[in-house]
């Protein structure tokens, strides 16, 4: 049987659950794919269910990984959660975790973010991503501005996390692109030894959640 929103009464609950989680088992330098740590989706999706962006609601997870939002958001009670990521083996894994949870609620997609039908366009009531900061690779420089573009295309409501550095841009283009900014937060990101050039056991880098919502036309 699987949780809902009913189950977690506290936040350090749903965290102990993603906790278990299985992250990436090869993780692939050019898809940048860290793990997002559990502690950080806990308070995220904790924080999105509180505004009321979770429970009831049609949820998109871009560049989903092994899952760990789009499980989070159906254990707090989301009606329907689209997991959609371009790596087959990421996707798989999510699969796995999912249903060791029990979760029925949850579609996983083999697409590429810019591949995206058009007739998704506000399928969804909120999409919560954690977009290539294109730090390890020019050629995934500017990755993180498709997810905004297609995020905002979505769904009216976006959680998307980001480099703090890149804090004033992402501002300005969040409102070329016609939506605003409600709500910020700021995290240290743990990056673990996981790539040859790593140097450091652990490198924490200084990342920003934004909460964004489209602008009425």
């Amino acid at each position: 049987m699987s949780q809902n929103f009913k189950v977690f009464r506290k936040k350090k609950h749903l965290e102990m659950v993603l906790q278990n989680i299985d992250m990436h088992s090869h993780p692939k330098v050019e898809l940048e794919q860290y793990s997002t740590p559990s502690f950080i989706a806990a308070d995220i999706l904790w924080t999105a269910a509180s505004l009321g962006d979770i429970k009831n609601k049609i949820v998109a997870d871009l560049g989903c990984g092994t899952g760990i939002f789009s499980i989070g958001s159906a254990l707090l009670g989301a009606e329907q959660v689209s997991g959609i990521d371009k790596d087959q083996e990421a996707l798989l894994q999510a699969q796995k975790n999912s249903k060791i949870l029990g979760l029925t609620n949850i579609d996983f997609y083999k697409l590429d973010v810019v591949e995206l039908p058009r007739n998704l366009k506000d399928k969804f009531d909120t999409v919560i991503q954690n977009p290539p900061f294109g730090s390890q690779s020019r050629s995934k420089k500017g990755a993180d501005r498709i997810f905004m573009e297609k995020s905002l295309q979505l769904a009216p409501v976006v959680y998307s996390f980001h480099m703090a550095e890149t804090e004033n841009f992402l501002e300005n283009y969040w409102h070329q692109l016609g939506s605003k900014i409600t709500h910020k937060f700021y995290y240290h990101f743990p990056l673990p030894k996981i790539y040859h050039f790593h140097q450091k056991e652990v490198k924490e880098i200084e990342v920003i959640v934004q909460r964004v919502k489209r602008n009425r036309h």
